[in-house]
């Protein structure tokens, strides 16, 4: 709910700050002094029109704040929370107009494109008056209070689901379909290469292990030779090194004396003959095991040039074959027998149209019933506002050939009918402002309780009523209060004498300029402002007794 608004340099507002209850608040005053200035400011801080001469004259730029309580507002703190402006349990709009006309706006401190106070505004607050009614011409408000008054809002959204899951499919067929021979040359291509990569036959780690064998066969005959002249140095030669070593332990072994210091070199001469004597019988167990096989090596280039010619063809490195056949392989899958067939695309349309059908159907009948009895309760309070004659309509309108709806099958409208015997027509071809703003308050006080905007703002909305018909629209306006908060600018004292906060604004003049001033009034300041409503400037005793009697009495008021 609205909590505070703070104006400056707005209209005559040179500065403005008011703080709101829950229940009913009613903005009295003399014709003139600003009353409009409340409602303006709060249409401008929600996103309307702005003009540079919304600046009061010798100010730079007007600057208007709206805070809002949004604890008991799901989807303003969903909207929120969805562009990264949650701030817990408030929400803060702010609206600064210069004078050369340009305004900036701002939600919770941080710049904002206009549309988005208009988008979250929508969530927090609806104004009706006779020149603007932000939401109820709209067939999307309707739509949205009659599902509200079902009570169908999930079963709306899981139709809304339906019908993306439908849509998104549709969209992608229509796709497949106009691109159809484009897709088929695509087709064509991706079986063949996929095929070509298929007789391949690549297989893990084959590149880098077939060059690694490749080095060993081409270089096989150097190391055949090489292998057989180590072993001759080792072993096999009449002056091989182990031949020399055993040479030398002989020497040391026919020492007539045995010599201490030479035992560790004896030891080291005896184990380089015993690692000499098995390094050659190795050696030559390699040489008589080695196969230098010419034809596996033409068998390993051929493979690799295979390889490398196939990387080339696909202006690719060898080693990302594998990778790059999957994909074709994917994409083939796809296009072929997978989900981007036109076959089973048309597959999944049909089947997503059923579940779609299925669901707006159920919602369809819903809606049907809640109609009636929407009609019923709002042709009530219509009575007691003395428009007996108007005959009001929610209109379900179905296309049969019409293409699936986000919404369901068919537009919501709201129609009335001003007098008997007259077809009924959209409300805004036919109700005066007047006639429009009563309207609109039977249709809130009817779905008061189910709909989710938390503040209702009415201006003027006893233009054209007066006596038991005004104590009516004051009853309802308290009831509305009751079980949220609503604003209203009103000049019939039988309506601000059932208000639970009185707003009362006056204006001055002082220093050749003119200030409009708005002040909370207390129980006293209440029964003088009643009435003065009801008996103009010159007050009598009976007309303040008058007056002290209709405020307690109003204030008494249940609906």
């Amino acid at each position: 709910m609205l909590t505070q608004l703070t104006v400056s340099n707005y209209a005559i507002a040179e500065r403005v700050e008011l703080q709101f209850d829950r229940g009913m608040t009613a903005l009295t005053g003399e014709t003139g002094a600003g009353k409009s200035i409340v409602l303006d400011a709060l249409g401008l801080a929600m996103g309307g029109r702005a003009d540079a001469g919304a600046v009061r004259h010798g100010a730079k730029r007007a600057d208007i704040t709206a805070t809002f309580d949004v604890s008991r507002i799901p989807d303003a703190k969903t909207w929120l929370e969805r562009h990264d402006l949650d701030d817990e349990t408030h929400c803060i709009l702010r609206r600064v107009i210069s004078k050369d006309g340009r305004s900036r706006a701002y939600i919770n401190g941080q710049p904002c494109p206009l549309g988005h106070l208009r988008d979250l505004g929508s969530e927090l607050m609806d104004i009706h008056s006779q020149h603007q009614h932000q939401s109820l011409l709209s067939k999307d408000t309707h739509r949205k209070l009659l599902d509200e008054f079902a009570g169908v809002e999930a079963l709306g959204d899981q139709t809304r689901a339906a019908w993306k899951d439908w849509h998104k499919t549709k969209s992608r067929l229509s796709e497949r379909q106009q691109n159809a021979e484009e897709s088929e040359a695509r087709l064509q291509l991706l079986r063949y290469q996929v095929e070509e990569l298929d007789r391949l036959a690549l297989e893990p780690e084959e590149q880098s292990r077939l060059e690694h064998e490749q080095a060993q066969l081409s270089h096989a005959d150097d190391v055949l030779q090489r292998s057989q002249q180590a072993a001759l140095l080792c072993t096999e030669d009449d002056s091989s090194a182990a031949d020399m070593v055993r040479q030398a332990l002989n020497h040391l072994e026919q020492l007539p004396v045995e010599v201490p210091a030479l035992k560790e070199t004896l030891q080291m001469l005896n184990e380089a003959h015993i690692q000499l004597t098995e390094a050659g019988d190795n050696l030559r167990h390699f040489v008589e095991d080695y196969d230098a096989d010419p034809q596996r090596l033409t068998e390993v280039e051929a493979r690799l040039s295979a390889m490398y010619q196939m990387a080339r063809k696909h202006r690719i490195q060898p080693e990302e074959l594998t990778e790059f056949h999957q994909r074709l392989a994917d994409e083939l899958a796809s296009l072929d027998q997978g989900e981007g067939s036109i076959e089973q695309l048309e597959a999944d349309l049909d089947g997503q149209l059923g579940v779609y059908n299925q669901l707006a159907g159920q919602l369809s009948e819903q809606r049907q019933q809640a109609a009636a009895e929407l009609d019923q309760k709002i042709a009530l309070e219509l009575s007691e506002l003395s428009m007996p004659s108007v005959q009001f309509i929610t209109h379900l309108n179905t296309q049969p050939d019409a293409e699936p709806s986000a919404h369901g099958h068919e537009d919501i409208e709201f129609l009335v009918s001003a007098n008997p015997g007259q077809p009924a027509r959209p409300l805004a071809k036919v109700a005066s402002g007047g006639e429009l703003s009563r309207i609109s308050l039977a249709i809130q006080v009817v779905v008061a309780q189910t709909s989710t905007t938390p503040t209702l703002v009415f201006d003027e909305v006893d233009v054209g009523i007066g006596g038991g018909t005004a104590e009516v629209v004051g009853r309802l306006l308290r009831t509305l209060g009751s079980d949220g908060q609503v604003l209203c600018v009103t000049h019939l004292p039988q309506v601000a004498a059932q208000c639970h906060q009185h707003l009362f604004v006056s204006k001055f003049t002082q220093h050749d300029a003119t200030y409009s001033k708005i002040e909370i009034l207390d129980d006293s300041g209440r029964v003088s402002e009643v009435a003065r409503m009801l008996g103009g400037v010159d007050m009598t005793d009976q007309t303040i007794a008058h007056a002290r009697e209709m405020f307690s009495k109003g204030q008494a008021t249940h609906h």
